[in-house]
C-alpha cells in the first residue's frame, strides 16, 4: 500500500457546481441516456451484486469483476487473474474493517486496482456511503484529478460527497449520477453522443 497512501500535497476545497436544483434532474437524465445494455448492467450490481455483498460481506469473484469491468474494462486479465481466495479474504478486509485506510488500502492491494476502481467496490459494496472517484465528478465540484490519488484526498472527497447527499437529501447513488452527468453535459467530445462507459481515472 506504500505508494498509494502517500500524505496529500495539502488541503482540497470542493465545490458544488451543478444547482442544487439540477441534482435530481441531472440524476434522471444520466438514467434515460443509458442503453439498454448499460442499464441492465448498472441494475444488476444494484438490485442484485451490492444486496448479496452487504449481506454476506465479501465479493464473490464473479461479482468482483462484474464491478472491475464497470468501472475499467482495460485491466480485465488481471482482475480475472487474481485467485477467488484472495479476492474473498481481502474484499471481506476491507467491508469489515473500522479503518478508512484498511477499508480502501486493502482493496489497492490487488493486482489492477486502482483508486477509482477501489471506490467503486466502496460504492456499491460497504453498507456505509461512499462516492465513486472519477475525473467527471471531480470537475464537478471543481477540483481536477491529482496527479497521484492519496489517502487524504480520497478522505476530503467522500467526507464532502456525504456531506453534500445529506444536506440535499439524496442517496450517494444519486449524487454520483448527477455529478457524473453534468460533467459529461460539458464535455465537447461527448456532446450529444450517447456514451456511458465510465471514465477509467
Amino acid at each position: 500500500m506504500g505508494r498509494r497512501c502517500k500524505s496529500n500535497v495539502g488541503p482540497v476545497t470542493f465545490t458544488l457546481l451543478p444547482a442544487v436544483g439540477e441534482i435530481g434532474a441531472l440524476a434522471q437524465r444520466y438514467t434515460d441516456e443509458l442503453k439498454e445494455a448499460e442499464e441492465r448492467a448498472e441494475q444488476r450490481i444494484i438490485d442484485v451484486i451490492a444486496p448479496a455483498v452487504c449481506k454476506r460481506g465479501h465479493f464473490t469473484r464473479d461479482e468482483f469483476v462484474a464491478l472491475c469491468l464497470w468501472k475499467s474494462r482495460r485491466p480485465r486479465k488481471r482482475y480475472e487473474a487474481i485467485p477467488e481466495g484472495r479476492i474473498i479474504e481481502a474484499t471481506a478486509l476491507a467491508l469489515s474493517a473500522k479503518d478508512e485506510v484498511l477499508r480502501i488500502g486493502i482493496l489497492l492491494t490487488l493486482d489492477g486496482i486502482s483508486w477509482p476502481t477501489a471506490s467503486v467496490l466502496l460504492h456499491f459494496g460497504h453498507r456505509d456511503d461512499y462516492p465513486i472517484l472519477d475525473v467527471r465528478a471531480l470537475e464537478s465540484l471543481a477540483v481536477k484529478r491529482p496527479s497521484q490519488y492519496t489517502f487524504k484526498f480520497w478522505e476530503a472527497y467522500f467526507t464532502k460527497c456525504r456531506a453534500l447527499a445529506a444536506e440535499h437529501q439524496v442517496t450517494m447513488r444519486t449524487l454520483d449520477r448527477a455529478l457524473w452527468q453534468w460533467s459529461k453535459d460539458r464535455s465537447p467530445k461527448t456532446a450529444g453522443v450517447r456514451r456511458r462507459r465510465r471514465p477509467r481515472t
